[in-house]
């Protein structure tokens, strides 16, 4: 069971040698200075590790997966006295014909026949080691069970996150694919160009986001890329003010966080209404914190906040639960804005 097969177990192995040499070294020189015999010491120890062991395997690997943990408290205890008188009653008589006629030097006078006295300090002193070792055992056994936990917690987690991603992509693609087709059917000769930056960001989007984290230098990359391709589709009527302070390098920020704010600044902002339209981008690098804005213009069909927020889809809601999973509530702040018809998106996120 426990002493074989996984790497885990043969780690284990190692751990019990290491474990029962020293113990039985420790007892050796212990009892060995007690009597001033170091040979008897050895001889009755070479006889009662092996009787240690084999109760103490048998409490750990038997008796409690199969009665402990099933709640069977009785014939456990039975179950364990039964097994520590057999062992004492096996060591005395190994002892008597094969050490030595005084099979309790220790003790307050000398016997050569089983005794209760002999019996129930015996007994006593296997409860004690197999005690020790199960202790052992169960904190083990906790330690282990919580790093399960803590790894199934962590799993959790990553798969929420990439779910979160997976839906982004479909979401940015779609709306793209649609301002593609549109182009398409007019015969407008951006639509190459459209096409090669959309290639561009489906390549960063599908081979560069796979981790939890990607450097700030590559997401702002990728946002250039969207703006580009937003400029090519809009002409003159819009107008990008983009600003970038402060050291980007060597900054990592989970992937597509800030593009879903920018994307949806463009689906509210320039696709829902007429005319100009001017957004505003910074991005500010301060002691380990990005401080993002993007600002937009409100939809010509609404002018309530609540209502766009309705209207954004996913994206808002699905950049705010990443961040919740991502990031330690400290570590980042969101906040929303509708000033003059002008909605103002901040984060302030940790990139160190």
């Amino acid at each position: 069971m426990i002493l074989n097969s996984s790497k885990f177990y043969r780690i284990q192995l190692q751990y019990h040698i290491i474990f029962w040499l020293t113990y039985f070294i420790f007892n050796t020189f212990r009892w060995g200075s007690y009597f001033n015999d170091y040979v008897y010491s050895l001889k009755t120890n070479l006889l009662g590790f092996p009787i240690h062991m084999a109760l103490c395997y048998l409490n750990i690997l038997i008796l409690m997966p199969n009665l402990i943990y099933r709640k069977k408290y009785v014939q456990y205890v039975v179950s364990i006295l039964c097994a520590i008188f057999i062992m004492v009653v096996v060591k005395f008589n190994i002892t008597y014909f094969f050490i030595t006629e005084d099979v309790w030097p220790e003790g307050p006078e000398i016997i050569n026949k089983l005794t209760l006295n002999y019996t129930i300090d015996m007994m006593m002193g296997e409860l004690y080691v197999m005690t020790f070792a199960t202790a052992i055992k169960i904190t083990f056994d906790f330690l282990k069970e919580q790093k399960r936990v803590t790894d199934l917690e962590k799993s959790q987690l990553e798969t929420e996150l990439l779910f979160l991603k997976s839906q982004i992509s479909p979401h940015f693609f779609f709306n793209t694919l649609n301002n593609i087709y549109s182009l398409s059917v007019e015969k407008s000769n951006k639509t190459p160009k459209i096409v090669l930056k959309l290639s561009e960001l489906m390549r960063y989007m599908l081979y560069d986001t796979k981790n939890t984290k990607q450097s700030l230098e590559n997401e702002i990359l990728c946002i250039q890329n969207y703006l580009d391709l937003e400029r090519i589709r809009n002409d003159d009527r819009l107008e990008i003010n983009m600003s970038i302070s402060g050291d980007i390098h060597d900054k990592e920020i989970s992937p597509i966080i800030l593009l879903t704010f920018i994307e949806n600044a463009f689906k509210h902002g320039v696709n829902k209404n007429t005319g100009k339209v001017t957004i505003d981008i910074n991005f500010k690098v301060k002691e380990n914190y990005l401080y993002f804005t993007i600002s937009n213009p409100m939809p010509e069909i609404t002018e309530h906040t609540d209502n766009f927020n309705r209207s954004s889809g996913i994206g808002i809601e699905n950049v705010k639960k990443r961040l919740e999973l991502g990031y330690n509530k400290s570590d980042y702040k969101l906040s929303f804005k509708n000033k003059k018809n002008i909605f103002v998106v901040k984060l302030v996120i940790k990139v160190a």
